[in-house]
C-alpha cells in the first residue's frame, strides 16, 4: 500500500518575538492522500502560513515528523530540502511573483534553470506549460501586458513546468476579480482531476474552499476539521 502523499504527526513550531515565545503550531496532525485537493483555512496569525512553509520545505519544525511521499523531511539538511522542494513541490502565490522585465516564456523557464535543465528542453517545456494554460499567443508578453488572470496562469505554468507531485496554492485568487477567480479555480480543479495532482489550497475565502474535496481549519496553532 502506497504511503500517504503527506503525513504529519505532532508538528510543533515556535518563534521568539520581542523576547516572548510564540507557539505558531501546537501539535499538528495531518494526512493527505495522493491526488487530494485540500483547503486549509484560518485567520491571520492562526499558524496556516507557518504550516504552508513547512509543507513546502521552506521552513522546518521544532519537533514532530513530516513525511512527503514516504521521505522523512524533518531529518533532511538544507541542501536536501532544496533538492526535494525543486523536485516535488510547485508554488502559486497571491502576488504572482513574476519577473517584470521578463516574458511569460522566460518567467516559466526560470524554475528549470535552477534544476539544471538544458536550454532547448527548458524552452519546449515552458511553451507546452503556457499553451496548456491557454497562453500560447502570449509567450513573449511581459507581465504588465497581461491581465491579472493571465499573470496567475503564467505563475501556475511556472509551478507546473518542473512536474511536481504537490502544488501549494497560497491565496491564488486574492488579487483577481470574481470571474477570474472562478477561472483560476477551474484550472486547479482540472489539474487535480485530470493529472491527479495533489493540491493544498490556502485560503480565507469560504467560496474558494468549497472547490476542495476536504477543508481543514487552523485555529491557534491547531488543526481541526472545518464545520
Amino acid at each position: 500500500m502506497a504511503a500517504p502523499h503527506i503525513e504529519i504527526r505532532d508538528l510543533r513550531k515556535a518563534y521568539a518575538l520581542d523576547g516572548v515565545e510564540i507557539e505558531a503550531l501546537r501539535g499538528i496532525d495531518l494526512t493527505v492522500e495522493a491526488g487530494e485537493l485540500v483547503a486549509i483555512m484560518g485567520p491571520s496569525g492562526s499558524g496556516k502560513s507557518t504550516l504552508m512553509h513547512i509543507l513546502g520545505c521552506l521552513d522546518v519544525a521544532d519537533s514532530g515528523s513530516y513525511r512527503l511521499r514516504g521521505e522523512d523531511v524533518t531529518r533532511m539538511s538544507g541542501d536536501a530540502l532544496a533538492r526535494l522542494r525543486n523536485r516535488e513541490i510547485g508554488f502559486v502565490f497571491q502576488s504572482f511573483n513574476l519577473l517584470p522585465r521578463t516574458s511569460a516564456l522566460e518567467n516559466v523557464e526560470t524554475s528549470l534553470i535552477y534544476a539544471g535543465v538544458g536550454k532547448n528542453e527548458r524552452h519546449e517545456r515552458a511553451r507546452e506549460a503556457l499553451e496548456r494554460m491557454g497562453l500560447g499567443e502570449r509567450l513573449q508578453h511581459l507581465p504588465n501586458q497581461l491581465s491579472g488572470g493571465q499573470q496567475q496562469r503564467v505563475a501556475i505554468a511556472r509551478a507546473l513546468v518542473s512536474r511536481p507531485s504537490l502544488l501549494l496554492a497560497d491565496e491564488p485568487t486574492g488579487n483577481v476579480d470574481t470571474v477570474t477567480s472562478a477561472e483560476i479555480l477551474s484550472v486547479l480543479e482540472t489539474l487535480n482531476r485530470d493529472d491527479g495532482l495533489t493540491i493544498i489550497l490556502i485560503t480565507h475565502e469560504p467560496d474558494v474552499a468549497r472547490h476542495a474535496v476536504r477543508t481543514l481549519y487552523v485555529r491557534d496553532g491547531r488543526l481541526e476539521a472545518h464545520p
